[in-house]
């Protein structure tokens, strides 16, 4: 499965799709980018007159890159348009570094820790466009096909 493949069986949509583009992927691990456009839905209310990215949104844009995305590229082989995945997030824990803000390019940085039963666990960073590491965690999740 080529990485321009995989962002089409991705289980979002906009407003809540946050993958532009698999840069790399392997059995190991992804890279993919995001670019947080100025228009955000979410921008308009965090914070008055000084929007920055949620939190909770950079943490989901770490899942659908860094575990979401490999999630896919591992099942590659029991998925298609018929039997798309299914996920499910089971844990996260991130630390926060730096803020991320309107019309900022970020990179997902993800190695997989593990991936059995179908439970993937990712090590995750998110790096700005400055190569400055903005936040970094460990995220898991299920993945199934129906």
């Amino acid at each position: 499965m080529k990485s321009s493949e995989i962002v089409k069986y991705l289980p979002y949509q906009k407003p809540f799709l946050f993958v532009d583009e698999v840069i790399e992927i392997s059995e190991n691990g992804v890279i993919g980018n995001y670019t947080f456009q100025q228009n955000e839905f979410f921008y308009k209310g965090h914070f008055k007159d000084n929007p920055i990215t949620p939190g909770v949104i950079l943490t989901e844009t770490m899942a659908q890159i860094g575990v979401v995305c490999l999630g896919i590229y591992l099942l590659k082989d029991k998925i298609s348009i018929s039997k798309k995945p299914q996920i499910a997030l089971t844990s996260q824990q991130v630390d926060f570094y730096l803020p991320v803000l309107p019309n900022e390019k970020i990179t997902v940085i993800s190695t997989k820790e593990y991936f059995r039963f179908n439970k993937l666990m990712c090590k995750v960073q998110m790096m700005n466009a400055k190569n400055k590491l903005v936040c970094r965690g460990s995220i898991s999740g299920m993945i199934v096909t129906k």
